[in-house]
C-alpha cells in the first residue's frame, strides 16, 4: 500500500485519542448531499471524522483498534456508519466489512439500505465499490477481491477507478467462518480495513466466558479480526452495557468511545416518559395475557389503541397527501401463540370496522362506530394541535384509510419472517415479538401496544423494544405507547440510567483517556440487570445508599496512604469556618465536636472526597457508588450543601481492627444506655450527629489496635450520611482487581 499516497493531517493536540485526520472527499460529500438532512450534515460529518480518526490511519501496519459508537434507539446509527464508510473510501481504505444483524431479514434490510444510500446499483455510476453479500470461497469472489486490492497498490490506477470492497455479512458463525476463510487466502498485509459491527452487544460477545470457553459466533469474529492485520473495528449500539462490562482484556473490549448526538427531530425516552406523559398509556392488569390471566376476547385497551391508530392514519393521509407511512406495532409476548391470537383478533376487528364503515351514512351501526371513534379523535386532537384535520374531514377518509392499511403477523412461526413492502400501503398494523426488536425498522411508527412484561429484566433488551423512539418530531402528537405497568416503569427508569451513562462517557470521551480507565459505574433500577450475565466474567456490585452512613471498613494502610489522607483532611478542615456543635452540657470532651453548616457539596467532593485513598476493594466500589449518587444530586441541584463535622477535635479515638484491617465499629454509641427512657439524652451517639435531610460528613481521627497491639496511628476516616431523598440504585464493576 505504500505506493498509494495518503494525506494524514496532524493530530489535534487537545484530543490524545484522535490518531489522524480523515479528509472529506467526493464519496462522503455525495452521501451527505443526497441522504443526510441539511441541518444535520455538519454533525454527521464531524462525528464520522471523529470516529474514523480514532481508529487506525490508512498508512498503519499490523495493528487493530476497537471503538464503541453509542447512539439512542432508532436515532440514526446506520446513517452514522454509512458516513464513516464513505469517509473510509475517500481516505484510502480498500475494504469495508459490515456485520449486519443475526437474522436474514435484518441483513437484507441493512444491505438494501447500503445499496440505495451508496448508489451501488445506480446505472452509469463510476465503479467505486465492489459489493458482495455473504461471500464464500466457492462463490468465485477470490480473484475479484485480489484484483481490487491490486488496483489499490498500482500507482498507475486512477483513484476514481479503484474499487473499495464492501462486504455485508450475517452475524452467524457459518457465514463469518466462510468470510474468514476467504480473507485468510488474501495478502492483507498493510491493507487498512474498516469493520462495522452493527448491534455489537448482540451475539458478538462471548456468551461462554463464565465456563472459560468461547461461543461460536464470538470465535468466528475473533478469527476474522486475526485475518485482518490492519483494521479498525467499530461496535455500533444503542445499549452499550455489555461491551462496557466485559473484561477489559477481551479483544472485543473497546479502546475508545464516541457518543452520537441525535438529530433535531429525534424523539426518545425523555419525551415519552418525562416531557409529555400524555403520549403514554398504562395497559390495565386485566388486559395483560399471562398463564394465570388467559384472555378470551380482545381487551378494551387494545380496541382503544386501534381506534387511535386508525384515526391517526386517516388524519395522516390528509396531512401528508398519502405519502410516507403510518404504522402500529403490537408486541404481546415472546410466545408466537399469543402473536397469532392477537393477530386474529385485530384482523377480525379490522375487517368488521371496515365493513361497517362502508354501510350507508344513515345506517345506525355505522353511526355507532363513528361515535366510538370520537374519543380517539379528541385524544389525538389534544396532542396534535392546530394541524389536526376536522372531525368531518377525518370521517370522510376513514374508509379509504382502512382500505389502505394492512394487518401483518411478523415472526418466524411459519418460516422466515415476512418482509414488509412499505410501498404497497400507507398504514400497517404489525403483530409480532422478537423479530421486530433491535435492528428492525418500522416506518412511521405512531402507536405501540405492548402488554409484554420485563421478563428477565435485562435493561439493554428492554430498551431495544422501544421501537417507538425515532425521528418523529414532525408527527409526535400522533404517537401513543400503550405499555404494561412494569415495562413502563422500567423504561422510565432506563431514561435516567441512559442519560447519566451518556453524560459520563461524553466527559470521558473528551478527556482523551483510554476507555479501560473509565470506572464502570451506572445508576440502574434494582428491578433491572444491565445485560445478560453470560457475557460478564468480572462481577459487579449493586448498591443503594439512602438513610445510611457510608464509610471505609478497611482502616489499615501504608504510612504513605495514612499521611496523604491526613494531609487532605487537614487542608480541607483548615478552609472551613468551624463552630462547636450543639448538645447537652453533660457530654464528655470526646462527645463534643466542631461543625461547619452550609458547606457546598461540590467543594466537599472536589477538595476532600475524591482525593481520599481507600484500601479495600469493597470500600472502593461502595465509594464509587457514593460518588455517583452525589454527582447525580449535584446535576439536579448544583447548589446542594452539606454539614461537615470534625469528630472529637484534638483527640484520637481507639478502635480495633481484624486480621484484614477492617474496623469493627466506627461510631461511638448513645449515652446513657440505661434506663431505656433516658437513652441518648446526654449524647445521641455519633450516627445521630447529622441533619435530617441533608448530606453530612464526619471526619474521625483514629488509633487502630489489633489484639491490643497498636498497628496504626492518626488514621483519618471519613463517613458520609446520604439522606433518603438522594437514594438511587447503582452498579459498580471494578476491573482493576486481578488485572495485570
Amino acid at each position: 500500500m505504500d505506493s498509494h499516497p495518503i494525506i494524514v493531517e496532524p493530530v489535534p493536540e487537545n484530543d490524545p485519542e484522535f490518531r489522524w485526520a480523515p479528509v472529506i472527499g467526493p464519496e462522503t460529500t455525495a452521501f451527505l448531499d443526497r441522504i443526510v438532512p441539511e441541518n444535520s450534515r455538519l454533525d454527521i460529518a464531524d462525528a464520522a471524522i471523529d470516529v474514523l480518526g480514532k481508529g487506525i490511519p490508512p498508512n498503519a501496519t499490523d495493528v487493530g483498534r476497537t471503538g464503541l459508537v453509542i447512539g439512542y434507539v432508532q436515532s440514526g446509527k446506520t446513517m452514522s456508519f454509512e458516513a464513516v464508510i464513505t469517509l473510509a473510501r475517500d481516505n484510502g481504505f480498500p475494504m469495508v466489512i459490515v456485520v449486519a444483524g443475526i437474522a436474514t431479514n435484518l441483513l437484507q434490510q441493512s444491505t438494501e439500505r447500503l445499496v440505495r444510500d451508496l448508489r451501488l446499483d445506480e446505472l452509469g455510476r463510476e465503479r467505486k465499490w465492489l459489493h458482495v453479500k455473504n461471500p464464500t470461497m466457492r462463490g468465485g469472489m477470490l480473484p475479484a477481491f485480489r484484483d481490487a486490492l491490486a488496483d489499490w497498490k498500482d500507482p498507475n490506477t486512477p483513484d476514481q477507478f479503484r474499487k473499495t470492497i464492501l462486504v455485508t455479512v450475517l452475524k452467524n458463525h457459518r457465514r463469518l467462518g466462510d468470510l474468514g476463510a476467504l480473507l485468510t487466502s488474501l495478502d492483507l498485509r498493510g491493507v487498512p480495513v474498516l469493520v462495522i459491527d452493527d448491534e455489537a452487544d448482540q451475539a458478538s460477545l462471548n456468551t461462554a466466558v463464565a465456563q472459560g470457553e468461547e461461543s461460536t459466533t464470538y470465535s468466528r469474529l475473533v478469527e476474522l479480526r486475526a485475518a485482518l492485520p490492519c483494521h479498525t473495528y467499530l461496535q455500533y449500539t444503542a445499549t452499550p452495557q455489555a461491551p462496557l462490562l466485559i473484561s477489559i482484556i477481551d479483544v472485543m473490549s473497546p479502546a475508545f468511545v464516541q457518543v452520537l448526538d441525535p438529530g433535531r427531530d429525534y424523539v426518545g425516552g425523555r419525551t415519552f416518559f418525562y416531557d409529555d406523559r400524555s403520549l403514554v398509556r398504562i395497559i390495565p392488569v386485566q388486559d395483560v395475557p399471562t398463564t394465570h390471566n388467559p384472555l378470551s376476547e380482545p381487551p378494551e385497551s387494545l380496541l382503544d389503541a386501534l381506534r387511535v391508530f386508525m384515526i391517526g392514519v386517516a388524519a395522516g393521509i390528509i396531512v401528508t397527501q398519502n405519502t410516507g407511512n403510518r404504522s402500529m406495532l403490537v408486541h404481546p409476548s415472546h410466545r408466537t401463540a399469543y402473536h397469532l391470537e392477537f393477530y386474529n383478533w385485530i384482523r377480525d376487528i379490522f375487517h368488521e370496522w371496515k365493513r361497517t364503515l362502508e354501510l350507508p351514512a344513515e345506517d345506525p351501526d355505522r353511526q355507532q362506530l363513528l361515535n366510538d371513534f370520537e374519543g380517539a379523535y379528541q385524544d389525538l386532537a389534544a396532542t396534535v394541535g392546530d394541524a389536526f384535520p376536522s372531525c368531518d374531514e377525518v370521517h370522510g377518509v376513514l374508509s379509504f384509510a382502512f382500505r389502505n392499511t394492512r394487518v401483518l403477523e411478523v415472526n418466524a412461526r411459519e418460516g422466515p419472517t415476512t418482509p414488509v413492502d412499505w410501498r404497497n400501503a400507507y398504514g400497517w398494523i404489525l403483530v409480532g415479538g422478537q423479530a421486530m426488536d433491535r435492528g428492525f425498522t418500522i416506518e412511521g411508527l405512531t402507536v405501540t401496544y405492548m402488554p409484554r412484561g420485563i421478563g428477565t429484566g435485562n435493561a439493554d433488551t428492554i430498551q431495544q423494544r422501544a421501537r417507538f423512539f425515532g425521528y418523529k418530531g414532525r408527527y409526535v402528537g400522533f404517537c401513543r405507547a400503550y405499555l404494561e405497568q412494569g415495562t413502563l416503569m422500567a423504561l422510565r427508569g432506563y431514561v435516567d440510567h441512559e442519560e447519566f451513562m451518556r453524560t459520563q462517557l461524553i466527559q470521558f470521551q473528551h478527556s482523551g483517556q483510554p476507555l479501560d480507565e473509565w470506572k464502570r459505574a451506572f445508576i440502574l433500577s434494582p428491578a433491572l440487570r444491565p445485560c445478560r450475565q453470560q457475557v460478564i466474567d468480572s462481577e459487579y456490585v449493586r448498591g443503594f445508599h439512602a438513610n445510611q452512613w457510608v464509610w471505609p471498613r478497611v482502616g489499615c494502610a501504608s504510612s504513605d496512604v495514612v499521611a496523604a489522607n491526613a494531609r487532605i483532611a487537614e487542608d480541607f478542615i483548615g478552609a472551613l469556618t468551624l463552630e462547636p456543635d450543639e448538645g447537652s452540657e453533660g457530654r464528655t470532651q470526646a462527645q463534643r465536636h466542631s461543625v461547619a453548616h452550609g458547606v457546598r457539596l461540590i467543594a466537599a467532593m472536589d477538595d476532600l472526597l475524591v482525593h481520599l485513598r481507600l484500601m479495600g476493594p469493597k470500600d472502593s466500589q461502595n465509594n464509587t457508588g457514593l460518588m455517583l449518587q452525589l454527582s447525580l444530586a449535584l446535576e439536579r441541584d448544583p447548589n446542594e450543601t452539606c454539614s461537615v463535622y470534625v469528630i472529637s477535635p484534638g483527640e484520637r479515638r481507639r478502635r480495633s481492627v481484624n486480621e484484614e484491617g477492617e474496623i469493627g465499629q466506627l461510631f461511638q454509641g448513645a449515652y446513657p444506655v440505661q434506663p431505656v427512657e433516658l437513652r441518648g439524652s446526654v449524647y445521641p451517639g455519633d450516627s445521630a450527629v447529622r441533619p435530617d435531610d441533608q448530606v453530612a460528613i464526619q471526619i474521625h481521627t483514629l488509633d487502630l489496635d489489633r489484639e491490643k497491639e497498636r498497628v496504626a496511628t492518626g488514621v483519618r476516616v471519613v463517613a458520609v450520611w446520604v439522606p433518603a431523598r438522594l437514594g438511587v440504585s447503582w452498579i459498580v464493576q471494578d476491573q482493576s482487581i486481578g488485572v495485570d
